[in-house]
């Protein structure tokens, strides 16, 4: 079990490939021997259980706060919530034992963060140099050609640019202590 959990996030606006990213760097990493945990934040409430199950029923006709389900092989908390909690509370309370999470999204939370950019989708990247966590973006792949960022930037088109950024974000991650 690991002493410390390293934590990054990959942010982006909608369509630009957070997910596609976030899934090769958890494979490249589990590939090297890495315990990986993800954390996915939602802007629109999830979608985790269906009107009628005997959990959904727990909930809203018992007015359980949590219902935990086991079955062979998987385990899901479902939670009501006052507010949301931010990343590193998270990774700590529910990923202890593993080597490094990949958090989707918390573009407000500061936390080491790699944007993807796809131009065909946005105008814009979230980058600004005025944002107030300005200082925890680290790298950010693209298929805009013209960057000038103060940070590496990887297209989508090079051939290595995984192994790169998985060192990156390995080096750069929030190492939270136990």
């Amino acid at each position: 079990m690991a002493d410390s959990i390293r934590l990054v996030s990959v942010v982006g606006k909608k369509n630009s490939g957070k997910t596609t990213l976030i899934v090769a760097l958890a494979s490249e990493y589990a590939r090297r021997g890495r315990v990986v945990g993800t954390l996915k934040h939602g802007t629109h409430p999830a979608k985790l259980d269906q009107e009628g199950t005997d959990t959904w029923r727990h909930m809203h006709e018992g007015s359980a706060e949590r219902v935990l389900i086991e079955s062979s092989g998987h385990r899901a908390l479902i939670q009501r919530l006052q507010e949301e909690e931010d990343p590193i509370t998270l990774a700590r309370r529910y990923m202890l034992g593993t080597d490094i999470v990949i958090a989707e999204g918390f573009t407000k939370h500061p936390i080491p963060k790699i944007e993807v950019y796809r131009r065909d989708a946005h105008a814009e990247p979230h980058y600004i140099d005025t944002h107030p966590h300005a200082d925890q973006w680290f790298a950010m792949v693209t298929d805009h050609s013209a960057t000038n960022y103060p940070f590496p930037t990887f297209q989508f088109t090079d051939t290595m640019w995984l192994v790169t950024l998985s060192k990156l974000a390995w080096d750069r991650a929030l190492i939270i202590e136990d």
